[in-house]
């Protein structure tokens, strides 16, 4: 059994593992001296052997890879031709959801039936594949495990994720300000009622699979707290969280819930419909999560803006708290939950890593 599974269990593995939402190639060429672009896999297999906690994957081969045109000069961002911004993020830069300008109308967004359309193949709604076929979805998601597994997996191992949990769905689907217009709405309570049933097509499909976990990420929050009323989300939220998550206790599978933002509002709520904890942003007061819920899963404490100021005894100051908090529950995993963007610099995310060994609990 891993150290990854184990602390999403609680068993307070040691040493403590890492979570974290990396998006940095300049680091990588930093930490390792190899150039990130023009030797990826080597890059990649140095920084594994220098830092194996975080996990990142390995490139199969050492094709050079092209250098992004934002942020090398300056600029960070661009516009397109549709007067959409683009910024830089990792290697690349950002792309857009905006499927729901295709609704002219409200009544137009209204009318739209989620499961008349059932294949989402090419819908951008980051879970953009086919519900129609329950059974087809089964066998396309049990191609990503080993055949020798069979229906169960070993110990600890195997894990699958679902964006969509019920609220991205209506954001993704019509936008932030359609789906704002249309959430108080009565015609709304049909339009859930199918994005639900596509859920439960996908849950039973997890259900199946050879996996031990399942990553639940659902955007319920800003920054500054929720963006519908407890009412609301008791409405047509939570009760699905608990459905959904049900089918897979009953198949002994373990639910973490991920979200961006400050959850403290809604943390009892998402603990109560079945997460064994959440993985968020340090909006969150992780310390309370972790008083009130013996041993649960918590990650995403650490702070993107303190490793951009990189400040010695502000980064210090912060994993000391990132290891009093991990000696509080043995679910606790190290993450910068605000990720770990291309602009960090090398310097600060060095000094993380290595506090993180010096101070952790052992």
């Amino acid at each position: 059994m891993n150290n990854w599974y184990r602390a999403v269990m609680g068993m307070a593995p040691r040493p403590v593992p890492h979570w974290e939402h990396w998006s940095c190639p300049d680091a990588e060429t930093y930490l390792t001296g190899i150039d990130y672009y023009d030797h990826p896999r080597l890059c990649r297999q140095k920084l594994a052997e220098l830092y194996p906690q975080l996990g990142l994957g390995i490139p199969a081969e050492d094709t050079p890879k092209p250098r992004p045109g934002l942020g090398l000069s300056g600029e960070t961002q661009t516009t397109d031709t549709d007067g959409r911004r683009h910024v830089r993020w990792g290697d690349g830069e950002s792309g857009h959801w905006d499927w729901g300008r295709h609704f002219a109308s409200l009544d137009e967004a209204f009318a739209f039936s989620p499961l008349e359309q059932g294949d989402f193949t090419h819908i951008p709604v980051v879970e953009s594949r086919d519900y129609s076929d329950e059974e087809a979805l089964y066998q396309a998601y049990r191609a990503n495990y080993p055949a020798e597994w069979g229906d169960t997996p070993p110990p600890g191992e195997g894990s699958a994720g679902f964006y969509n949990t019920m609220f991205m769905w209506p954001l993704l689907t019509f936008g932030w300000e359609r789906f704002l217009e249309m959430c108080l709405d009565p015609r709304f309570e049909r339009i859930m009622d199918e994005f639900a049933e596509i859920n439960r097509r996908v849950f039973r499909t997890f259900a199946r699979l050879p996996i031990s976990t399942v990553v639940c990420h659902d955007d319920i929050v800003t920054t500054r707290g929720p963006v519908c009323s407890p009412a609301w989300m008791r409405k047509y939220i939570f009760p699905r969280y608990e459905e959904f998550w049900g089918i897979l206790r009953d198949a002994g599978k373990e639910v973490i819930f991920m979200v961006d933002g400050c959850v403290d509002a809604y943390a009892p709520d998402v603990m109560a419909c079945g997460a064994r904890g959440i993985i968020s942003e340090p909006y969150t007061n992780y310390k309370a999560l972790a008083r009130r819920y013996q041993n649960c899963f918590a990650a995403g404490e650490g702070d993107n803006r303190i490793l951009s100021r990189n400040q010695p005894d502000e980064i210090r100051a912060m994993v000391v708290e990132m290891c009093e908090t991990a000696r509080m529950t043995g679910g606790y995993m190290f993450c910068i939950g605000n990720h770990i963007p291309w602009n960090v610099p090398g310097e600060a995310i060095r000094r993380y890593l290595d506090l993180v060994v010096e101070l952790a609990p052992s």
